[in-house]
């Protein structure tokens, strides 16, 4: 369903106007499957980010392409509806100005269906986040960052996307809110047979939620294993990082 073909990118050095540049991400190729969750795990600075951008197609590859269903991700159209984004950042994720329901509506709002239809649409998404219908007339600095996470998601499916890209979407929650989200996570992937990519540097959670995981290093792909045999990678570094992340 969602496929990435060599992909490379880089950046400037030291400016818009310098000639050096570096590579963060270094001819990258994986497939993520219809239904399932594909973690990408790398230490910090180890360009999943950069890569997650690409996949949303909010950046152009150097080199390579992204392919959803067969077209390229660049193209808004293949995405819109197709393809939706969790965040790290709650906070800034939603507009301070719109209340819980604009939030929700904003993508809705791209699609050419009737209004009012949407706007009943609302209620139901914040059920299904365990959120009940009052939420919607409030704002976001009245949220915790659990319910704001929460509101992120009831977005993020509002389209019935196919595939929806979590880039450290739990990480500034509270353990216990983690756990909350990462259950609701595998409940609204079931209900909606909806791909994940998990971008994460938390191993239990990746273990708890992913079908497979990427180990990512200094922008390439350096193992791909299957989650129930993830105490068997092969690389020194997999085997070195997978043991800093379990004592973090």
């Amino acid at each position: 369903m969602l496929k990435v073909n060599s992909v490379e990118k880089s950046y400037r050095r030291d400016g818009l106007f310098s000639k050096r540049k570096k590579k963060v991400v270094q001819n990258v190729s994986f497939e993520c499957e219809s239904g399932e969750c594909l973690g990408i795990i790398g230490e910090s600075g180890s360009g999943k980010s950069t890569l997650g951008r690409l996949i949303l197609g909010i950046e152009n590859p150097d080199k390579g392409e992204v392919l959803f269903e067969g077209k390229d991700v660049l193209d808004r159209r293949v995405r819109l509806g197709n393809i939706s984004a969790v965040f790290q950042n709650h906070v800034s994720s939603i507009n301070p100005f719109f209340t819980i329901e604009d939030a929700i509506m904003e993508p809705l709002n791209t699609q050419k269906k009737n209004k009012r239809k949407n706007q009943n649409k609302v209620n139901n998404l914040l059920n299904q986040v365990g959120l009940d219908s009052s939420y919607r007339h409030k704002y976001p600095h009245e949220l915790s960052g659990g319910e704001i996470q929460r509101v992120c998601i009831a977005r993020a499916i509002s389209t019935e996307p196919k595939c929806i890209l979590l880039d450290e979407a739990i990480s500034s929650l509270d353990i216990s809110v983690q756990v909350q989200i990462l259950d609701l996570l595998k409940e609204l992937k079931e209900l909606y047979s909806m791909s994940y990519v998990f971008i994460t540097h938390d191993i239990q959670a990746a273990a708890y939620i992913c079908d497979r995981i990427i180990i990512f290093r200094d922008g390439t792909v350096e193992e791909i294993v299957r989650i129930e045999e993830l105490k068997d990678v092969q690389s020194e570094y997999a085997k070195k990082l997978l043991r800093t992340l379990i004592t973090l």
